[in-house]
Order: C-alpha cells, then structure tokens, then sequence
C-alpha cells in the first residue's frame, strides 16, 4: 500500500479487511520506500498513489515493474482525468480506482486485478 497521507492507507487497510485471503505486508509513503519495498518483497499486488513525494506513481509503477514483474499494479488516485489514467494503465498496471469509489468500488478492482482482469473504475 502506497500513499503518503497516512490517513487515507488506514482507510485502504480497513477495506482490505474485506477480503479476508489478503494480507497488507508493507505500507510505503513515498516513492523511493515503495520501490525499495516491492524490491525486497515482491508482493502480488501494490495498491499505489499518483501523487507521491520524491518520485511519482508513475515513474513508481515502471521502477517497480522492472524489478518485481509479476507484482501486479492497482493505482488508488484522486486524479480523474482520462489522459492521466491512461498514462497510468501505460505503465503496466493492471487498474485504477479514483479514491473518491474506494468504499464502493476497491475490493471489486482488487478481486478483478488479481484475476488478471484490467479494472477502471474511475468516472
């Protein structure tokens, strides 16, 4: 889970609790510690920001696909515009869930990620 306001990672935590089957096994606030995490632990699925300090999501998203390829990507934004989405999905990742949809929305795009399904759930 990476975001650099705590408040909101609490709030994507608390969701996951809905899928009993996952399990949070690192929380990043910045760009730099969330490469560095997914380096050292190439977790299935990373649930990242766009707006972070130090270096963004998206050139976080490409860092992190070099060197944990099968970790699979879920950007959690407030950002809606399309152009900006796409970027984000060019990345390699595999979905995106405006911040604004998580309570109804993030563990349906988590689930569908995970199946190896694109999920954007954005508008």
């Amino acid at each position: 889970m990476v975001d650099d306001f705590l408040p909101i990672r609490r709030v994507i935590c608390w969701e996951l609790q809905g899928l009993p089957e996952l399990q949070v096994v690192a929380e990043a606030s910045d760009g730099p510690e969330a490469v560095q995490l997914a380096t050292k632990l190439h977790p299935d699925l990373i649930l990242l920001d766009l707006d972070l300090p130090k270096l963004n999501g998206i050139e976080v998203a490409r860092q992190i696909l070099e060197c944990s390829p099968h970790s699979k990507i879920l950007f959690v934004s407030q950002e809606t515009s399309s152009a900006v989405i796409q970027e984000a999905l060019d990345t390699g990742a595999k979905g995106y869930v405006g911040k604004m949809h998580i309570g109804k929305s993030l563990l349906i795009a988590v689930q569908a990620v995970l199946r190896g399904e694109t999920a954007v759930m954005a508008g």
